[in-house]
């Protein structure tokens, strides 16, 4: 049964923990709560999320009128690019008191304006409106050649330049790039992030955007070279020093997305529903999950979202690392810690400006001898000893996902029973293949995901315990966050005859469970 959204309200968390404590109660009696009870029971102290999305929000971040190429390339697909007005930035993440570059490429030539927004809630608006640049100068800049190993990076030059203000909370903020010639928008992208404690970490998935990102024409991770299948290792090099085309993969229905990589139809819908209900959250770029290791012990629980492919060596590490050190994990995400790939420096020296895919987090079977190859893929640890489950064979599919066993605390408050099911919420990708021998390992929902009928594999949610009273949490679906929300603009996705249905109390309500353990727990 597909249900309604959940509303914020209710007494501050630190009230109700303080009661808890009185009484001599503990987290066993925080976790039984009556439900809107635990629903306003989301900050530690901090309230600075609250604060936030009480200021005047806006819905013109939306963007009204777009034009992409419509040239099909040799995926079948367009390249999504918007070659009237499109852009991209210095960085993934600047602190306050940094400063960004964003370059910007017009053709034809036109001043265009920039208005930058941060997104979140803001009253159900989905951002606010925090900087705006008019009449700068547009001109053409060129398309790069084609470089070593298939790499495009450009090198423009940039539009503005600008600090980073101090009053800039951590968040992702969309560039809204409007043609003054024509009238036709895009976006760019990038995160401020802080150093400041935080009950949740909100981890960007860059790596993979820009592994599917086929700008300027067909130059993905998943271009097809010449002596090189989709799917090889090494891959073709790809950059972030380039636009974010439009994701135009068919699960994606947000047509009004280009430049803002995946984040829009993947994750905003969790960030929306986090920052709806007053949750302490702060924002990272896989960049600084790879370079920041310490960064991430800061936090109760680090958050990975949608579709999370493409890791680091270093990024599978870290995580580790807290994960030992007592961070709770969240996996709201599917086919994630999949792929194996370096972060390497841009033509100008900029460090984690370049990545190709070299091997799996997982038992692959190579499509081609290493003698014909000339190359023997490099294969990373399982991602189930992080995750709980990983990326299996079968890999695509869509489904519902149903509950394993109701009487796991993660279920309080949803009225599920063993085998009922939300309809919808698996896709377009799963995790199976649970590592059953970590500790505490429970499979809290499982069943069968099928692309148009056809059973491709059997998906597997699951739960284990980390080493210091921590938890590890894997929902097994790419659609987590649209159950949780759909902000404005957003469209559900459509994949493998199955459609998502939209926010669903009961995955509202679990996602509740699941960060309210994650703030007790490190109290």
């Amino acid at each position: 049964m597909n249900k309604s959204a959940d509303q914020a309200g209710g007494l501050p968390r630190r009230d109700l923990l303080k009661g808890a404590a009185a009484a001599g109660l503990g987290f066993s009696a925080f976790a039984n709560l009556p439900t809107d009870a635990a629903k306003a029971a989301t900050t530690s102290g901090s309230d600075v999320i609250r604060r936030e999305n009480a200021k005047p929000g806006t819905r013109d971040w939306l963007l009204t009128k777009t034009r992409t190429d419509p040239k099909r390339q040799t995926s079948g697909l367009t390249s999504g690019r918007s070659p009237s007005i499109e852009g991209y930035c210095s960085a993934n993440s600047v602190r306050a008191g940094e400063k960004l570059q964003i370059m910007v490429s017009t053709s034809p030539a036109s001043a265009f304006k920039l208005e930058i927004f941060r997104t979140g809630y803001y009253n159900g608006d989905g951002a606010r409106l925090v900087r705006r640049f008019d009449s700068l100068k547009g001109t053409p800049q060129p398309d790069p050649p084609i470089g070593e190993n298939y790499l495009r990076e450009c090198q423009w030059e940039p539009a503005v330049e600008f600090e980073i203000p101090d009053d800039w909370l951590s968040g992702v903020y969309l560039g809204k790039l409007t043609a003054e010639t024509s009238g036709i928008q895009s976006y760019v992208i990038f995160i401020v992030r802080d150093d400041r404690p935080c009950d949740l970490l909100f981890q960007c998935s860059e790596l993979t955007w820009s592994a599917y990102n086929r700008w300027p024409t067909d130059f993905s991770i998943y271009t097809r070279h010449e002596g090189r299948s989709n799917v090889g290792v090494p891959s073709g090099s790809v950059s972030f020093d380039r636009p974010y085309a439009l994701f135009t993969h068919p699960v994606n229905r947000i047509k009004a997305s280009g430049g803002s990589g995946e984040y829009l139809p993947w994750e905003f819908p969790l960030a929306y529903w986090l920052e709806q209900h007053g949750y302490d959250v702060s924002y990272i770029s896989n960049i600084d999950t790879h370079a920041d290791p310490a960064g991430l012990l800061r936090t109760k629980g680090f958050i990975s979202v949608g579709h999370d492919e493409y890791w680091t060596l270093q990024m599978y590490d870290n995580v580790l690392k807290a994960r030992d050190e007592g961070v709770n994990l969240a996996f709201l995400s599917a086919n994630s810690v999949l792929c194996v790939v370096p972060l390497l420096p841009s033509g100008n020296g900029t460090p984690n400006r370049t990545t190709r895919r070299e091997g799996w987090f997982m038992p692959f079977k190579s499509r081609g001898k290493p003698e014909e190859t000339g190359f023997k893929p490099t294969m990373g640890p399982d991602g189930a000893r992080l995750m709980g489950a990983r990326t299996t064979d079968g890999v695509r599919g869509a489904g519902d996902w149903t509950c394993a066993m109701p009487e796991h605390w993660l279920f309080e408050g949803t009225g599920m029973k063993k085998g009922d099911s939300v309809k919808g919420l698996v896709g377009w990708e799963w995790h199976g293949a649970p590592a059953l021998d970590l500790p505490g390992m429970n499979v809290v929902a499982e069943g069968d995901a099928f692309v148009k009928g056809k059973k491709m594999g059997h998906y597997t949610a699951t739960i284990y315990d980390g080493p210091k009273g921590n938890i590890v949490f894997n929902a097994a679906t790419i659609w987590w966050a649209n159950g949780l929300s759909s902000p404005p603009g957003h469209a559900n996705p459509i994949r493998h005859g199955v459609t998502q249905q939209g926010p669903d109390e009961r995955v509202q309500q679990i996602t509740h469970n699941l960060f309210q353990r994650f703030i007790a727990s490190r109290v």
